[in-house]
């Protein structure tokens, strides 16, 4: 999203007439909603199940039919409603998906025996689909096997590779687009534009949807779901919780009441960060409580990371409710439920209507009977930063990098206590220092310190140590399914270690975790 304020309001709003990405199980389909997004598109990700009807009654202004693993010839192999192609809304179809438009439309697909993975060299023509800036010789991304050998009737090839003779093919006339490679790839050259050729160009799709249009609609629904009640949030100090108590804030001033549960196991000087942001500078209502001992006494003896989660969530819940029956009858929470978080929990077999119930206060018990606001529900983690952008959020909020719940508690392995916090916490702050210094913060996913509760020997000045070992990790990654460990350069890293080592009592080694996920995970614990 772009930070630009569309020029005039449009009669209906862009989540009133989706683009529908209908997910035939491709690795990237969750990517061609996100690039559609990104051409200032409204876009959503749900089922191949759904039926014409069903369709028809979200009034779509085009549909995507997604890549899959499967042969759409074989027995099981995801099929759709053909009902879908006589909707009078254009289709796009990419791989897997072109093979069914192809199938069901009186074309054929056959294993030709001749695959094509990776990138390849291939010709356009000039139409429809590929306008005179996208024609001639492009780069394009292929993975697939099968091949579609014949187009549905009044169909016209646009576009060839050398083993692919019939790589794309239009009829404007029906609305029908297909394309064997993979247009959301960033290695298809020219991708991001052939499909902003077909929303804007061929759809007539204005680019609307913006952080601005987004704030302004969600703004309107919070008004129009509240009215005059009281709300609460839980801040947890991330940017999720942040930018949805930002937004419900703007929508409803001081009928909002933020409750933030300082645990004890955030960074160096976060707690203040969200302090300073929210009552000084934003002048939201603000509860702060300081629980750092009631938290701490809970996690006395225990070692085990679930257990650890359980307490801390638990106590969570009970500091929560203490704030939140000192307000009185409150009926709205306000929730930072993120869109890849709907597809999570329910897949797009729902329809996305099924909402994960981990509520920003660790999972609130049944009998608050609170309803709940989701001002984000809509919106991926990206999209979520570029609103709070908008909304004036501080560089250090909107950006932060992924933070646990339960936070430092279970990046210490073994027993949390006063003495690994404080090493730990200071370990981690001399990592960011010298992470943001070297310009490096932002280029990765994630990265911190992890406290092993073990000792070894080492030797500081004329005298033996036997002191805590700092685990460093760092990964680079796009949505924390997968990640791969950052290659940083050797300077920064001896840098970081000198440092640590120097400046912290208690900790004579530094390590760097060399793991990608799979097989490890980012987190430790």
């Amino acid at each position: 999203m772009s930070d630009a304020r569309p020029a005039s309001a449009p009669e209906t709003t862009p989540e009133e007439r989706p683009v529908l990405v209908l997910d035939l199980g491709g690795q990237y389909s969750q990517l061609i909603a996100r690039r559609v997004r990104e051409a200032h598109v409204y876009s959503e990700l749900v089922s191949y199940k759904l039926t014409p009807e069903q369709v028809a009654a979200r009034n779509p202004r085009a549909l995507i039919l997604s890549g899959g693993p499967a042969s759409v010839y074989v027995d099981n192999a995801p099929q759709i409603d053909s009902g879908l192609f006589e909707l009078g809304v254009p289709v796009l179809g990419i791989c897997y998906g072109m093979h069914l438009m192809a199938q069901d439309l009186g074309g054929k697909v056959e294993r030709t025996g001749i695959g094509e993975f990776g990138k390849t060299e291939m010709r356009i023509d000039e139409g429809a689909l590929f306008g005179k800036e996208l024609a001639g010789e492009q780069t394009v991304w292929m993975s697939h096997r099968d091949s579609v050998t014949a187009a549905p009737p009044g169909a016209r090839v646009v576009a060839s590779s050398a083993t692919t003779p019939l790589a794309a093919f239009e009829d404007p006339a029906r609305g029908l687009y297909a394309v064997q490679f993979h247009p959301e790839v960033v290695h298809t050259t020219n991708g991001q534009k052939m499909l902003e050729r077909f929303l804007h160009d061929v759809v007539g799709i204005e680019a609307s949807w913006t952080p601005a249009a987004v704030i302004d609609e969600q703004v309107a629904r919070i008004r129009a779901q509240v009215g005059s009640e009281k709300v609460i949030c839980g801040l947890s100090g991330g940017v999720d919780s942040a930018v949805a108590a930002l937004l419900v804030y703007k929508a409803i001033g001081e009928q909002l009441t933020c409750v933030f549960v300082d645990h004890g196991f955030m960074r160096e000087g976060e707690a203040e960060q969200v302090v300073e942001a929210f009552r000084d500078h934003f002048k939201v209502p603000l509860v702060h409580v300081q629980a750092q001992d009631r938290f701490l006494a809970r996690l006395a003896g225990i070692e085990e990371p679930e257990d650890k989660r359980h307490r801390i969530g638990e106590e969570f819940i009970r500091v929560f409710e203490d704030e939140a029956a000192r307000l009185g009858k409150v009926r709205f929470l306000v929730q930072g439920t993120l869109y890849s978080d709907v597809i999570e929990s329910g897949g797009t077999a729902g329809v996305a209507a099924k909402i994960k119930s981990h509520h920003n206060v660790g999972g609130l018990p049944d009998e608050m009977e609170m309803e709940l606001v989701e001002p984000l529900r809509l919106l991926f983690k990206d999209e979520v930063r570029r609103v709070g952008e908008e909304l004036g959020m501080p560089e250090r909020l909107v950006w932060r990098q992924p933070f646990p719940g339960p936070g430092l508690a279970i990046r210490i392995i073994g027993e949390v206590t006063k003495e690994r916090l404080d090493i730990l916490r200071e370990a981690d702050a001399i990592l960011q220092d010298e992470i943001r210094s070297a310009g490096w913060y932002r280029k990765l996913w994630q990265s911190f310190a992890v406290l092993p509760a073990i000792r070894s020997v080492g030797v500081q000045g004329d005298e033996r140590t036997y002191a805590y070992p700092i685990v460093l990790r760092a990964v680079t990654s796009d949505d924390a399914m997968t990640a791969d460990w950052a290659r940083l350069p050797d300077e920064l890293l001896e840098k970081i270690s000198s440092r640590i080592i120097a400046e912290i009592r208690g900790v004579n080694r530094v390590v760097y975790d060399l793991s990608s996920k799979p097989p490890a995970t980012i987190e430790w614990e």
